[in-house]
């Protein structure tokens, strides 16, 4: 059995990256492109981190959906080479098929292995209860149907998605996927039960909507202030057209966040 291993990783230092770049001024292109690099990397560090905590031979392991997990899904492949890991992927998404089947990974779905050892995901914003706004690549569906099937469910992030409370850093809302032919009255009884409004998401390089792997279409809400999230998110799946919510409550064990200074911190669930 794998020894569990708790460390810090070293980067480069925000400092030393902006006294390696060319002249005495950094342009604000260049601070961009820096603070995109070291998001990047946070994003690495968390994955990795999480992939070397709790992946052990003979596991059936959820794969997420994002840019975090490439990561992880990076990580997993190492690991699974040069240690002869003996792991079953189960994918959230066409994304995560595809990184399972171009690492080599062996692949398999919730048929087969309907119960999971553990599952890996990313997180749009993470508050301080480990309450989660997921479905920003629009697989929110799929990956908490795996994540409900996993005995343990971690998330990786990097420090952009910690927040104290929900909509403090994610400002784009809590992702709906509903049956096309709802999307109207869903948005309206979503905006007169709980303020804001919830709009459809409309796709960046076709003509129209998003369209979900599921064929269905999301709504995001901007909601207006906090709420009891377990209340809100049961009440909203209550809505005839409404498939799942985006709002992951309670599920998570353990959050990774890759911090901007190397570090990696984990947060767990407040004990009540």
């Amino acid at each position: 059995m794998r020894p569990r291993r708790w460390v810090e990783f070293a980067v480069i230092s925000s400092r030393s990256l902006l006294l390696s770049l060319p002249g005495k001024h950094v342009c604000n292109g260049s601070r961009r492109h820096h603070g995109t690099l070291m998001a990047e990397e946070a994003k690495k560090l968390a994955a990795y981190a999480a992939v070397d905590n709790h992946i052990q031979n003979n596991q059936v392991v959820g794969v997420g959906s994002g840019s975090t997990i490439v990561y992880a899904v990076d990580r997993l492949a190492e690991r699974v080479r040069q240690e002869k890991l003996n792991i079953v992927c189960v994918p959230t998404s066409f994304q995560a098929r595809q990184l399972i089947l171009q690492h080599g990974l062996t692949l398999s779905d919730l048929d087969r292995h309907p119960e999971l050892d553990v599952a890996i995901d990313g997180a749009d914003e993470v508050d301080a209860a480990l309450t989660l706004i997921k479905g920003g690549g629009g697989c929110l569906a799929q990956e908490k149907i795996v994540a409900g099937c996993a005995k343990h469910f971690i998330v990786i992030a990097d420090y952009r998605k910690d927040s104290k409370a929900l909509g403090q850093q994610w400002k784009k809302g809590v992702p709906v996927e509903v049956i096309p032919m709802a999307y109207v009255p869903v948005s309206r009884a979503i905006a007169r039960r709980f303020g804001g409004e919830a709009v459809l998401r409309m796709a960046v390089s076709k003509a129209g909507p998003v369209v979900t792997d599921n064929s269905n279409f999301i709504l995001d809400w901007k909601f207006e202030h906090a709420q009891n999230w377990k209340e809100v998110n049961t009440a909203i799946k209550m809505i005839p057209g409404v498939v799942e919510t985006g709002l992951f409550v309670g599920m998570a064990e353990r959050v990774y966040f890759g911090m901007e200074d190397g570090s990696v911190k984990t947060r767990d669930p407040p004990i009540n």
